[in-house]
C-alpha cells in the first residue's frame, strides 16, 4: 500500500518514505509511526495506540516518544510549532492535519486489519452535481458525495461546490461527513454554481432553497448539518416541517441577525462589514478582503486563508456579496424557536468574532432539549488545522449516530 499526504509518500511494501519524490531515511520506529498515522487518516491516534502499534505495548519514556514524534515531523517537513501535517492533541494523542490518500484514490482512515473501533472510510474523488428548483423558480446547485443514509449540509455565506471540493478548509469536513452518510450540500441562491440572479430579500426564499435539496434526497426525514447563516434557515425549516428533519447539528449560528439584536453596537458591526465587502470585493489583493478573511479564521494558515479568499471571489459578485450580507443580518427566527422539536446539537467557538457564542447560548435556552458544546477556538470557520476541529467532528458524528 502507498499512502500519499501533503507532498509525501509512504510505501509499505518497499518500506520507503519519500518527500517531494525523494527518498528520506527514517528510523524503523519513525516509519511505523508514520504508517500508523497514515492508516488512521485524520482520526485521532491515542498515545496508548502508538505504544501498542509502534513499541508492541512496551512502556517507553516520554523523551523517547517525543524524539520519535519530532523525527517524524522532521521527515515530513513539519515542526511542533507549525503542526501543519502532524498535530498533537494535548494529553490525548496525534493525528494528521491533512487528508491521506491510498494509491487507489480512496481516503485512508482504517488500518489494513480492521477493528470494531474504526469504521472504514471510502471517499470518492468524484462528486455528482445536479440542480433543484426552489419555490420561486431559482435554480439551486447541489452535490452528492459519500455513502450511507442521506445527510443535508445547509448552504451558507459563501460556498462554491467545485472549489469547496478542492479546498484545504472544506474538503476534510466533506470527507468526514461523507463517511457514514450520502452527503447532499448546496450553494445558496446568488452564490457558487446556483443561479446568480435571485429575487426577494427575506429568509423564506432561503428556506425554500433548503427544502428543494431535502426533497431531492428522496427521503422522508433527514438530518441537517449547517453553520453560520444556515442555522436560522435550518431552524425555520425544522419548525415548519418537524416531520422532515430527524436531527440538527448547528455550528456557529444565531437566531437574530445583527440588525435585529436591538443594540447599536451590533448594527454598527453589520454596517462595517458591509462596507468592507463593498470596498474590497472582487480584488484578490484587497486589504479589506484579507482583513475580512482573518476575521472569519484568525487561526488560519496562509494556504487556508488564500483558499478562502479564492472561494469567496469565485462564489459571488461584489453586488451579490453585499446583498447577501445585508439580507443575512436581517434574519430573525427568535419567535419560532419554541416550535423546534427536532433533537438539536449546538456547537460554537468560544472566541468567535463573527457570531458571538452568546447567540448559541440563547438558542440552547430557547430550543427544548438542545445540547450545547463550546469549543476552545477563535475561528468562526472550522479549520482542519485547529485542534478544536477534531472535537467538532467527533461530537457531530456522535450526535448524528444517536
Amino acid at each position: 500500500m502507498i499512502y500519499s499526504f501533503a507532498n509525501c509518500e509512504l510505501d509499505t511494501q518497499d518500506h520507503v518514505f519519500r518527500r517531494a519524490g525523494v527518498p528520506v531515511h527514517v528510523e524503523p520506529q519513525v516509519f511505523d509511526l508514520l504508517h500508523l498515522l497514515s492508516r488512521s487518516g485524520t482520526e485521532l491516534v491515542s498515545y496508548d495506540e502508538v505504544m501498542a502499534q509502534v513499541w508492541g505495548g512496551r512502556i517507553v519514556s516520554d523523551a523517547t516518544l517525543s524524539s520519535r514524534i519530532s523525527a517524524a515531523r522532521k521527515a515530513v517537513d513539519d515542526t511542533g510549532k507549525a503542526q501543519a501535517i502532524i498535530r498533537t492533541v494535548a494529553r490525548r494523542g496525534l493525528q494528521f492535519a491533512v487528508p491521506v490518500v491510498r494509491r487507489d484514490g480512496s481516503k485512508s482512515a482504517e488500518p489494513e486489519q480492521e477493528t470494531e473501533s474504526r469504521a472504514p472510510v471510502i471517499a470518492d474523488e468524484r462528486q455528482i452535481i445536479r440542480y433543484a428548483t426552489s419555490g420561486d423558480g431559482v435554480s439551486i446547485a447541489y452535490a452528492i458525495t459519500g455513502q450511507g443514509p442521506p445527510l443535508v449540509r445547509g448552504g451558507h455565506w459563501l460556498t462554491h461546490l467545485d472549489l469547496d471540493w478542492k479546498s484545504p478548509v472544506w474538503r476534510p469536513m466533506l470527507d468526514r461527513l461523507g463517511r457514514h452518510h450520502t452527503l447532499y450540500r448546496y450553494d445558496q441562491r446568488g452564490t457558487g454554481l446556483s443561479s446568480r440572479d435571485f429575487p426577494g430579500r427575506g429568509i423564506d426564499e432561503f428556506v425554500d432553497d433548503l427544502r428543494s435539496v431535502v426533497d431531492a434526497t428522496g427521503a422522508e426525514r433527514v438530518p441537517i448539518f449547517t453553520a453560520s447563516q444556515g442555522v436560522p434557515i435550518a431552524l425555520k425549516f425544522a419548525a415548519e416541517n418537524p416531520d422532515r428533519v430527524s436531527r440538527l447539528v448547528l455550528v456557529g449560528g444565531f437566531s437574530q441577525g445583527r440588525y435585529c439584536r436591538g443594540t447599536e453596537e451590533a448594527r454598527q458591526v453589520a454596517r462595517t462589514q458591509l462596507e468592507m465587502v463593498r470596498a474590497g470585493w472582487g480584488q484578490a489583493d484587497s486589504p479589506y478582503l484579507k482583513l475580512f478573511s482573518q476575521l472569519f479564521m484568525p487561526g488560519g494558515t496562509g494556504a487556508e486563508l488564500d483558499s478562502f479568499i479564492q472561494m469567496m471571489l469565485a462564489s459571488a459578485s461584489p453586488e451579490n456579496a453585499a446583498k447577501l450580507r445585508d439580507v443575512i443580518d436581517s434574519f430573525d427566527v427568535s419567535d419560532i424557536l419554541f416550535r423546534v422539536t427536532t433533537p438539536t446539537l449546538l456547537i460554537h467557538a468560544r472566541g468567535d468574532n463573527v457570531q458571538p457564542v452568546e447567540q448559541s447560548q440563547m438558542l440552547a435556552q430557547a430550543i427544548p432539549g438542545a445540547e450545547l458544546i463550546v469549543l476552545d477556538s477563535p475561528n468562526h470557520v472550522p479549520l482542519p488545522t485547529d485542534p478544536a476541529w477534531q472535537e467538532l467532528m467527533s461530537e457531530a458524528e456522535r450526535f448524528l449516530a444517536g
